[in-house]
């Protein structure tokens, strides 16, 4: 699974509980999407969390749009 190249957040591993409190394993898995950023001044694509996205910490580069 992949893991936000920001902030690092990856897969959380825990412990499903039934109702008649059978106990499994199961896992935690983030929203990671890739986009293409700005890193180091120039556009590539990067794995990053929608928290990260969300608040600002990832540069998306500027969209090319032409009026005609």
């Amino acid at each position: 699974m992949a893991k936000c190249d920001i902030c690092g957040k990856g897969v959380t591993f825990g412990i499903k509980v039934s109702h008649s409190h059978r106990r499994s394993n199961r896992t935690w898995k983030p929203n990671v999407q890739r986009v293409k950023a700005i890193v180091n001044g120039t556009p590539c694509r990067i794995n990053a969390c929608t928290r990260c996205l969300r608040s600002g910490k990832v540069t998306r580069p500027e969209a090319n749009i032409s009026a005609e």
